[in-house]
């Protein structure tokens, strides 16, 4: 396994940062990754994610799964309160908007995610709530 394949949570952000993406933008399966900034919904305090991501035009879209557990992860309900992010993609940070896709695009990403990491049909089985998918817009 490649330094990239076993990186996970703040070690992942911080190689991920101290290379400019070259080491955690390509991980297991050769999932691409993002860095998602998002301000705390109670602490007001910056927080950092990895999260794989597909490209959809000129937008990114990721997937708030958790991996199928009951509630949402933290960073997509500090988005639903500040939907301005930052987004680190390889070398390039810039700011973005966050939205939930919904009908048709949430259905066209959700199959798109699904190729790129397949283990979000076998989450979705696990889970009562509809797991969304994201779009982050470029602001």
């Amino acid at each position: 396994m490649s330094e990239s394949e076993s990186l996970f949570g703040d070690e992942h952000v911080r190689r991920y940062q101290e290379t400019g993406g070259r080491v955690g933008h390509i991980w297991r399966r050769g999932t691409t990754i993002l860095l998602l900034t998002t301000t705390g919904r109670k602490s007001g305090e910056k927080r950092t994610v990895p999260l794989i991501y597909v490209t959809d035009g000129d937008h990114y879209a990721i997937v708030a799964s958790k991996g199928g557990a009951p509630e949402h992860p933290g960073w997509y309900l500090n988005l639903e309160k500040t939907p301005e992010v930052e987004l680190q993609v390889k070398d390039e940070v810039f700011r973005a908007r966050a939205r939930v896709a919904t009908g048709e695009e949430r259905a066209r990403l959700w199959r798109k995610a699904n190729e790129a990491w397949p283990d979000y049909d076998q989450y979705a089985t696990k889970t009562d709530r509809e797991i969304p998918v994201v779009v982050l817009e470029r602001i």
